[in-house]
C-alpha cells in the first residue's frame, strides 16, 4: 500500500504541514479492505492522536472521503446516478462504454468495476473510521473530545454498513483495523448486520451532543444518529422503534423546521437539513448540481425518466420547482433541479443534503400505519402533500395509504441516494414496477459481490444470484 497525499478541503481545520503530513501517512489507499499487509498507519497513530487538532483532522478526512469517493458522492460515480438508472428515475443517454450503461440496462456483472468501487471505497472508509476509534480510545484527549470523535466514527461505520447491506445483502461487519482478521472474515446474515448497525448508531447517539459542533450541519449530531436509526429500524420493520426515533427528531423544533418553500430545502442554511456535505472548496456548490444540470438537448448523460415525470400531478409544486425542462426542435427533456447551482459562486450556496426532516415524517407515517395508527399516518403524510400543493389524503384502507406513501416517497426523494430502489426492494415491489425494463430479473434486488473479493477472501462464500 502506498500512502496517498490528500488535498485540503474547505472545512478542514487549520494546522499546517503537521496535519497534512500525518494524515497523508495515516490514511493509506488500499486496493481492498482485506489486504494482509500491515498498514503503515499503525506507526503513526500515536502522533495523529497526540492532540485534538490532528485527531479532529483525521475524522474530518473520513467525512471528506465519504463525500468525494464513496457511495454517497454526488458525482456520476455515486448512488444518485447509478441507482436512479437501475430503477425508473433516470433515462440514460451516454455511450455503452460508460459504466452507467450496465445499471440502466440491468446487466451488472461481478466483473463490473463500479461494484469494486462501491465495495472497496466503503470498506476503506470503514477502516479509516475504525482507525479513528482505536486511536481516540487509546489517546489522552479529554472525555468530551473523545466522545465527539468516537460518536462520529461510529456514525460513519453504521452508515456505510447500512448502504453496503442494502446493495449486497449479507456482508462482513468490520469493527477493527486488524488486517489478518479481516482477511478471513465471513459475510454476516442480514439480521445480524442490522443489529450491529443499530448498536453502533445507538452508541453514537449517546456520545454525540444534541448541538452541532459548528454553526453548520456538516458534522453529525445526536439527532443525525437518531434520524439514521429511524430509517434503519423502518427497513428492519421495527415499526415501534422507527416511530420512536423519528418522533424524537421531529420534536427538535428548535433545530429543525419544515421548509415550506421548496427552493430552500437544499440550501446550505436549510432548517430542514439534519446532515449535509460541505463542498470541497470555497465557492463550489454541489456535485449533484453539476451531475444533473444540462442546458441543451439531448442530454449527454442522463435526464429524468418520463415515468417519473408522469407520476406528478399537474399542480405538484415539486415538479414545478425540482424539475427543469430543456427543449429544442427535437424534443423536451427534464433534469433534477433540486440543486440550482452548477457553477462556482462567490460563496457556496448549496450543500448536499444527506439527511432531512421530511424523511422523518415519511418514516413516521409508514411506521404509524403499520402500528394501526391510521389517523397519525395520514396526518404526517398530509403535511408533506400540503407543501407540494396537493389535497389531503382521506382516511382509507391500510393498503391504499401504503401505496400513497410509496408514491409520495418517489416524488419527494427522487435522485437522492437510491431511496427509490431501496423503497421498492424493502416493500417487495421491485418486480411489479421494474419488470418493464429490458434486462430486469428478480435477482437484481442485490448487486453481485465484486468477483475480485472472492479471490482475496474465499470465506466470503457464494456469489449473489445475478
Amino acid at each position: 500500500m502506498k500512502p496517498t497525499i490528500k488535498k485540503y478541503h474547505s472545512f478542514f481545520p487549520a494546522g499546517g504541514i503537521k496535519i497534512f503530513y500525518l494524515l497523508s501517512i495515516f490514511f493509506c489507499s488500499c486496493d481492498s479492505f482485506v489486504e494482509t499487509d500491515m498498514p503503515k498507519s499503525q506507526l503513526n497513530r500515536d502522533n495523529v492522536f497526540e492532540d485534538y487538532l490532528t485527531a479532529n483532522a483525521a475524522m474530518t478526512d473520513v467525512f471528506s472521503k465519504v463525500r468525494d469517493r464513496g457511495v454517497l458522492t454526488g458525482t456520476q460515480f455515486g448512488l444518485n446516478n447509478y441507482l436512479g438508472n437501475y430503477t425508473d428515475e433516470l433515462t440514460f443517454y451516454g455511450s455503452a462504454a460508460n459504466a452507467t450503461s450496465a445499471f440502466y440496462t440491468n446487466t451488472v456483472l461481478p466483473s463490473n468495476s463500479t461494484l469494486a468501487l462501491f465495495w472497496n471505497n466503503s470498506y476503506n472508509q470503514i477502516y479509516a473510521s475504525n482507525s479513528v476509534l482505536e486511536g481516540v480510545l487509546s489517546s489522552e484527549l479529554s472525555s468530551r473530545e473523545k466522545s465527539q470523535l468516537e460518536g462520529e466514527a461510529l456514525f460513519v461505520r453504521g452508515l456505510l454498513h447500512f448502504y453496503l447491506l442494502q446493495l449486497f445483502g449479507d456482508i462482513p461487519y468490520i469493527k477493527s483495523t486488524d488486517y489478518k482478521t479481516n482477511s478471513t472474515v465471513n459475510r454476516m446474515p442480514e439480521n445480524l448486520v442490522f443489529d450491529n448497525i443499530i448498536e453502533d448508531l445507538k452508541a453514537a447517539s449517546v456520545l454525540l451532543l444534541p448541538a452541532y459542533s459548528s454553526t453548520e450541519r456538516v458534522r453529525p449530531n445526536r439527532f443525525a444518529a437518531k434520524a439514521l436509526l429511524a430509517r434503519v429500524c423502518l427497513y428492519k420493520k421495527d415499526w415501534q422503534q422507527a416511530s420512536k426515533f423519528s418522533t424524537e427528531v421531529i420534536e427538535q423544533t428548535q433545530l429543525y423546521t419544515f421548509e415550506e418553500n421548496l427552493d430552500n430545502v437544499f440550501l446550505k442554511g436549510s432548517t430542514e437539513a439534519i446532515w449535509q456535505f460541505m463542498p470541497s472548496i470555497t465557492g463550489k456548490n454541489t456535485d449533484e448540481g453539476v451531475l444533473f444540470t444540462f442546458i441543451s438537448g439531448p442530454p449527454s448523460l442522463i435526464s429524468l425518466s418520463q415515468s417519473l415525470l408522469n407520476s406528478f400531478a399537474v399542480n405538484d409544486r415539486r415538479k414545478q420547482r425540482w424539475t427543469t425542462a430543456v427543449s429544442n426542435a427535437s424534443g423536451t427533456w427534464h433534469y433534477a433541479s433540486k440543486y440550482k447551482e452548477s457553477k462556482v459562486s462567490g460563496t457556496s450556496k448549496e450543500y448536499s443534503v444527506v439527511l432531512r426532516l421530511t424523511e422523518q415524517y415519511m418514516i413516521r407515517a409508514e411506521a404509524r400505519l403499520k402500528l394501526k395508527n391510521t389517523a397519525g399516518a395520514v396526518e404526517d403524510l398530509n403535511k408533506i402533500r400540503k407543501r407540494a400543493g396537493l389535497p389531503d389524503v382521506e382516511i382509507s384502507t391500510e393498503e391504499e395509504i401504503m401505496d400513497v406513501i410509496i408514491q409520495e416517497r418517489r416524488k419527494e426523494f427522487f435522485t437522492e441516494y437510491g431511496h427509490r430502489f431501496f423503497d421498492l426492494k424493502r416493500t417487495d415491489r421491485l418486480d411489479a414496477v421494474l419488470n418493464v425494463k429490458p434486462g430486469w430479473n428478480t435477482s437484481d434486488r442485490l448487486l453481485p459481490i465484486p468477483e475480485s473479493e472472492f479471490i482475496v477472501n474465499p470465506n466470503l462464500g457464494s456469489q449473489n444470484p445475478h
